[in-house]
């Protein structure tokens, strides 16, 4: 029924490539105008801008953008803007192109889980669209009059139902199995979906009865399964029931609210995280379109890589986190399990509490929309809660408690992210405790030794600097992987490599083709070889062709967008230091014009590269 999941052969993603047309994938959501040359140009979709700075190259099959430094081909486009993985872009531009892909688990990897056969997730998902509908329409009957009143004592009336796709599972053991068997579903498709189960007497039955139900949708707005609440007290059921793991939905990954939410979490660079599905919509109907919420788990780390993917998307590198945690014991415990998580994340982390420790839709019910945007306004960093609610623990009136406070919270300070506040905290720190600055400050930079000592095994070639090994890793790319980071690599030139030797060898690669039109192997080294003009890049080739790329995991888009994100900041890090030393030079005065230009670039550069260290978040 199922087969394993592997790597797309590379033969497949050049044919998916081959065959789409890139103007008409981002012409879906850009307008695009003639830019002379055969080239594309329109307003950027991954940053505000006035001025088109976003360019497409149809005859290439490449976008890149000036602004922010994001580009790739038609399969990064798709993972930019619909905020998709790559195997799913590449899947869903080879249906468009009627291309049948096949999976290669040669290469040793362990499965990543159940793949559903070709045609067997359009089944699944068009089953679950059928079951919204019915749902939906059973919300209007006489027999889910608990469930409106549910809703409408929670301050969502009919408008909001439509809206979010509420709908009522009937008082019967069946009414959705028979209705889905009807339209041609078959059992096995109901179960495998989680939409049905079997019974003890072996036949089928609806998985949800006598509940209100919530459709669940992926980045893509599919709804791959339903939150249930319950509604009468003799359902001896939990409170909330959600579909169980399926081929669609695996409750690690998923987050309630996020097809409504992903654009304005990567337009506004914040997301706001709460607890249940009616303070999703409390928040978005309170004009805060950010908010989202786990089904029937806990925050955890796949949760943290999708919104890392939304909150990259934005050019700001203020990315920001913010939990709505309730102000009780657990609420506390809960933040304090976030905060041990900050790391992943590449924005900063808040913390929320309403007044009276209300959580947001009880907040917007007692004191209106204000009340829920004042609360998310009043949030503090994570930091800060942390810190406090870890010295809180002990006597502050007694040497021993001030210092065993200090050693439980100078690790909290180590761990901040931005190093140039640690010193700050480490002073506040040293406030709060009512100690001497300088045993705080030790034990922070002990802390910090603690943490940077983690897998420091020395690498091949670590006697370079850090830029030359960042652009001798794009080179190994661009080498050794070529379908993958091909349309990545082609879009950044020669201009972004400092060593002279290593530019030759990029303008070889430029010779040769570039790296978009290159499959692997052998006849792609030599071809690269012989169009080396400078003999030192020759001799690179074979040596960058073999050598182990500076990851220990398995080579995948994140790892090139990383790698190419640091080559393309270390250059426009040396522009901004050129730039500031002319300004620096001029007198605002005399010379204004020129002043105001310059600044103005400086500017630009200045936010190229905030969004260059957020796409280099991570590490090789």
């Amino acid at each position: 029924m199922y087969a394993v999941a592997g790597r797309v052969k590379d033969e497949d993603i050049a044919l998916v490539r081959d065959r789409t047309s890139i103007a008409d994938v981002v012409s879906e959501t850009v307008t695009l105008r003639s830019a002379g040359g055969g080239n594309l140009k329109g307003l950027c979709p991954f940053h505000d801008e006035k001025t088109p700075s976003f360019n497409v190259s149809p005859s290439r099959g490449v976008y890149f953008c000036h602004g922010c430094g994001q580009g790739g081909d038609a399969i990064k486009f798709l993972m930019d803007a619909e905020h998709l993985s790559f195997i799913e872009s590449v899947e869903r531009l080879a249906g468009k192109a009627g291309i049948q892909l096949r999976y290669d688990t040669s290469d040793g990897s362990a499965p990543s889980g159940p793949r559903p056969q070709a045609g067997q997730r359009q089944r699944l998902i068009a089953a679950h669209a059928s079951a919204v509908d019915f749902y939906r329409e059973q919300l209007g009957s006489p027999g889910a009059r608990k469930a409106r009143e549910f809703l409408a004592e929670r301050g969502f009336g009919r408008d909001a139902a439509e809206k979010y796709g509420c709908g009522f599972a009937p008082d019967s053991w069946d009414a959705l199995s028979k209705h889905l068997r009807m339209q041609g579903f078959t059992g096995e498709e109901l179960t495998t979906a989680g939409l049905a189960k079997t019974a003890r007497s072996g036949s089928l039955i609806d998985r949800f009865r006598r509940r209100l139900l919530w459709p669940i949708r992926d980045l893509g707005g599919e709804v791959i399964g339903f939150g249930a609440r319950k509604l009468f007290d003799d359902d001896d059921g939990p409170k909330y029931l959600n579909t169980p793991e399926s081929p669609l939905y695996k409750k690690s990954h998923v987050l309630y609210g996020i097809d409504h939410a992903k654009r304005e979490i990567a337009k506004r660079g914040r997301a706001v995280i709460v607890e249940g599905y009616t303070d999703v919509m409390a928040c978005h109907e309170a004009g805060e379109p950010t908010a989202v919420a786990t089904c029937g788990t806990a925050f955890g780390v796949d949760h943290i890589n999708v919104l890392r993917r939304l909150l990259m998307d934005s050019d700001s590198f203020t990315g920001e986190i913010i939990y709505t945690f309730d102000g009780d014991a657990a609420g506390q415990k809960a933040a304090l399990r976030a905060f041990e998580e900050d790391q992943r994340f590449v924005g900063r982390t808040f913390i929320a509490v309403s007044p009276d420790n209300m959580d947001p839709c009880d907040l917007r019910l007692t004191r209106g929309d204000l009340a829920v945007r004042d609360m998310i306004a009043g949030r503090e960093p994570l930091v800060d809660f942390a810190l406090r609610h870890t010295i809180s623990k002990f006597d502050l009136d007694t040497v021993e408690g001030r210092v065993e406070a200090m050693r439980r919270a100078a690790p909290l300070v180590a761990k901040i992210k931005d190093r140039e506040k640690r010193p700050e905290y480490a002073r506040k720190l040293a406030g709060d405790l009512g100690m001497d600055l300088e045993p705080v400050q030790r034990a922070v930079q002990n802390a910090a030794r603690g943490e940077a000592t983690e897998a420091r095994a020395p690498r091949q070639g670590s006697a370079e600097s850090p830029q030359r090994l960042v652009e001798r890793e794009a080179l190994k790319l661009a080498l050794q992987e070529p379908v993958l980071a091909g349309p990545m690599f082609d879009a950044l030139g020669a201009e972004n490599y400092a060593d002279p030797v290593l530019a030759a060898l990029r303008e070889a690669v430029e010779q040769a083709g570039g790296a978009s039109s290159a499959t692997g192997g052998v006849v792609w080294i030599e071809k690269v070889r012989d169009s080396c003009a400078d003999l030192g890049a020759q001799g690179l080739v074979s040596e960058l062709a073999v050598e182990p790329l500076r990851t220990d995991g398995v080579v995948d888009p994140r790892y090139v967008q990383v790698t190419l994100a640091r080559l393309q900041g270390a250059a426009v890090t040396t522009r901004i230091r050129d730039l500031k030393s002319k300004v620096q030079r001029l007198n605002p005065v005399t010379h204004k014009d020129q002043y105001l230009a310059l600044a103005g670039e400086l500017f630009s550069l200045e936010q190229q590269a905030r969004a260059l260290r957020d796409q280099a978040a991570g590490g090789m």
